[in-house]
């Protein structure tokens, strides 16, 4: 299974959830892809914001070999599933792929949690240190939620 997980900058959320993700993927055995991107190219090749690297070393994970990019039509080609951090990042998904937009295989990662309130998570790159421990929590639980989901499921690619 390949999973690509965008937010806006590709520097707090996402390289998050990226990260957390591949190692509930890991731990359970399985062999997925997992990656991460923005929808702006404000921080292509820069690493995750030093509070995201911070948060997820603290919880066991280590982010810092991580570099943005930006997320590009041909994903859809490449992934099976892309989650949206943000309802305003799942708008810009949508526009930057035109054609190549599959509603099948992108979804906003909080609707894991409470499907159908199509929820974003909130982005810490504003505010302190606070807040990227309560990012990492919301998406360590929508993490563990796909694993459930998804561990036995057998993708295309």
């Amino acid at each position: 299974m390949k999973i690509l997980m965008v937010c806006l900058g590709n520097i707090c959320r996402s390289p998050m959830a990226e990260g957390i993700l591949e190692h509930k993927a890991k731990k359970a055995g399985l062999n997925w892809v997992i990656e991460s991107a923005g929808t702006n190219g404000y921080h292509i090749g820069e690493p995750p914001h030093r509070l995201s690297q911070k948060v997820a070393r603290l919880n066991g994970i280590d982010i810092c070999h991580q570099r943005a990019r930006q997320f590009v039509p041909e994903d859809f080609d490449r992934f099976d599933k892309i989650y949206a951090l943000a309802d305003d990042v799942l708008d810009e998904i949508r526009w930057i792929a035109g054609k190549k937009f599959n509603s099948s295989k992108v979804d906003l990662l909080m609707n894991e949690l409470q499907p159908g309130k199509n929820l974003s998570v909130p982005d810490p790159w504003y505010g302190t240190e606070p807040g990227y421990h309560e990012v990492f929590k919301i998406i360590d639980e929508a993490c563990e939620q796909i694993i459930s989901k998804y561990a036995d499921v057998k993708m295309n690619k």
